[in-house]
């Protein structure tokens, strides 16, 4: 669930004149301070977005990346040890085997 930012439009309370509340996107947006009941409105916050990882990054974090080189081919360049190098339709034994990397 995404994090939401109010503002007390009067005086704060214990939680500060600008808090966050966790609620749904299908929520419609406070009209009181949960705990005050107080007046608030919802402000536009700050957002991050990450870097872009690297390929390295990637293998490190659990996924594969496969790269189009031809009709049908790819190139698995997060290839780990006993991986082929490159995916080729119609031959599975260069599919690379997620079961080894993704556990219950």
């Amino acid at each position: 669930m995404p994090t939401y930012e109010y503002e007390h439009l009067d005086d704060p309370c214990v939680r500060g004149k600008v808090f966050e509340a966790r609620q749904s996107m299908d929520a419609p947006p406070l009209a009181t301070c949960p705990t005050c009941k107080g007046m608030v409105k919802k402000v536009i916050s700050c957002f991050s977005i990450s870097n872009p990882k690297t390929n390295s990054d990637l293998k490190d974090l659990g996924f594969t990346k496969l790269v189009k080189r031809d009709e049908g081919v790819y190139e698995n360049v997060t290839q780990r040890e006993g991986e082929s190098r490159y995916m080729i339709r119609g031959k599975p034994e260069t599919v690379p085997d997620v079961k080894r990397i993704i556990s219950d």
